[in-house]
């Protein structure tokens, strides 16, 4: 008796356990990205920074993919050379990133170590510690946001057609349990060197290295099973510039795209804040903030694998965007404007960030044919970081201007508190803006065809 050959996604274990490696990368790059947000006074106090200084920082992880247009080239590559390969150098570039920015903060760095006297040469009026650690968030973030194109790519091709918006979704909550770690661990492990939480980030960026490693085996053996089937190999797609063009004249794609960059603009500028507005604003200890912000992750922990199911099994993909963004404003106005506890916000935070998200990333691979997934995650990808790369300094220098003389007082050891009413205001501004573009996007759905209101798996 011969037994039938079937692609290797068709088994249940062999695509969820893909899963389970791919997200273990996408959860270290995570982790990596939120090690630093507990930190922030404490780098301003051991660094002698100020909140524009921090923010410099914050930003420095979107400019390869602003100014460079890393995500979209990036994406473009994992359509050309396939999400193997990209894969592979992108995330070694998060290694040696991670490394760097763990090194520019050590006191064997600061006390003339390797490369100290080069960067003490120029810019005076940035500190050694600052450019080093700006050289490793800048190779950090060149291959961060192309590893969540990869990583996306990867999980539509092995679930298509299958459970793609909960796979989907789960890989979004495996990576936020990346940032729920860091958020509470960075500030457990500070103590007495404030580096080890930036050393054990570099650490887990190793094991996610080795991770994507194991599921390129696996992802060989998919595409040598396809091709035994077929005769044709999955990742030989040809890209044209056109390819582009067609995307920004889709309206459908350009307002998914215009709400994606604001709603994680109000959102990922904000959590790079968020443990210090809970100490300045509530007076809790370092330890405490970062476990109510980690409400947030733990949030989406739970909830983005139901919304993605719901969008798997019954639609509605549009309508819980435009609820997730309106969520959104909701919590932003609640911080700046009401005394009440933040553990109230911070879920309701958590129940956004995964209605958005969950519907958002499958709605994508209604829109674009799957081909082109990487190039159009990658301009998605790109187009938001212009928000990443702008809105953390935006949000230091309101911070700044809106305290003065709080930065001096904070880098000379005194006990400050911030007022952060006015970049949550900013930040609120934003979701409007992004419930705007979710109304086009449902209103364009009706006539494009897409069907990002109908169930994306077919019963």
């Amino acid at each position: 008796m011969v037994t039938e050959k079937k692609p290797l996604n068709d088994s249940a274990l062999a695509r969820w356990s893909i899963l389970i490696l791919v997200s273990v990368a996408m959860a270290v790059n995570y982790y990596f990205y939120d090690a630093l947000s507990p930190l922030k006074d404490v780098l301003e106090k051991e660094l002698h920074w100020s909140p524009t200084d921090y923010g410099f920082l914050m930003s420095v992880y979107s400019v390869p993919n602003v100014f460079l247009a890393m995500a979209v080239i990036g994406g473009i590559i994992a359509d050309k050379l396939g999400i193997r390969k990209t894969g592979i150098g992108f995330i070694l570039s998060m290694v040696i990133g991670s490394f760097l920015t763990w090194y520019g903060a050590t006191p064997a760095f600061n006390a003339g170590g390797l490369g100290y006297d080069a960067l003490n040469s120029f810019m005076p009026s940035y500190s050694p510690a600052l450019k080093m650690m700006t050289i490793g968030f800048f190779l950090f973030g060149l291959g961060a946001e192309t590893t969540c194109v990869v990583v996306s790519k990867a999980v539509v091709k092995w679930f298509y057609k299958k459970e793609t918006a909960l796979a989907l979704a789960l890989n979004i909550s495996i990576a936020r349990l990346g940032t729920a770690m860091a958020l509470i661990v960075s500030p457990r492990v500070m103590a007495p060197d404030f580096t080890r939480p930036i050393f054990l980030g570099f650490v887990l960026m190793a094991i996610g290295f080795i991770a994507y490693l194991v599921f390129c085996f696996f992802d060989a053996k998919l595409d040598k099973r396809a091709q035994d089937l077929a005769g044709v190999a999955e990742e030989d797609a040809p890209f044209r510039f056109a390819d582009l063009g067609r995307l920004l004249t889709t309206p459908s794609y350009v307002y998914i795209t215009l709400l994606c960059v604001t709603f994680y603009s109000a959102v990922f500028p904000f959590m790079k804040y968020a443990p210090s507005l809970m100490s300045n604003k509530y007076g809790v200890d370092p330890e405490l903030a970062g476990t109510i912000v980690s409400i947030l992750p733990f949030g989406t922990i739970l909830f983005t694998p139901l919304f993605g199911w719901i969008c798997d099994w019954f639609g509605k993909s549009a309508t819980l965007m435009i609820l997730g963004s309106a969520l959104l404003i909701c919590v932003h106005l609640m911080f700046a404007l009401t005394p009440i506890t933040p553990y109230i916000p911070m879920f309701v935070l958590g129940v956004a960030f995964s209605l958005v998200p969950a519907a958002m990333w499958p709605s994508v691979a209604k829109i674009v044919d799957q081909g082109k997934l990487g190039t159009a995650y990658g301009l998605m990808f790109s187009i938001q970081n212009i928000g990443l790369w702008l809105f953390p300094m935006l949000i230091g220098w309101v911070l700044d201007i809106s305290n003065p003389g709080l930065a001096a007082q904070a880098a000379a050891g005194q006990d400050v508190a911030y007022d952060y009413t006015n970049p949550l205001l900013m930040l609120s501004a934003l979701g409007v803006a992004g419930l705007f573009f979710a109304f086009q996007l449902k209103r364009a759905d009706r006539t494009s065809g897409f069907g990002l209101e109908q169930p994306n798996k077919k019963a």
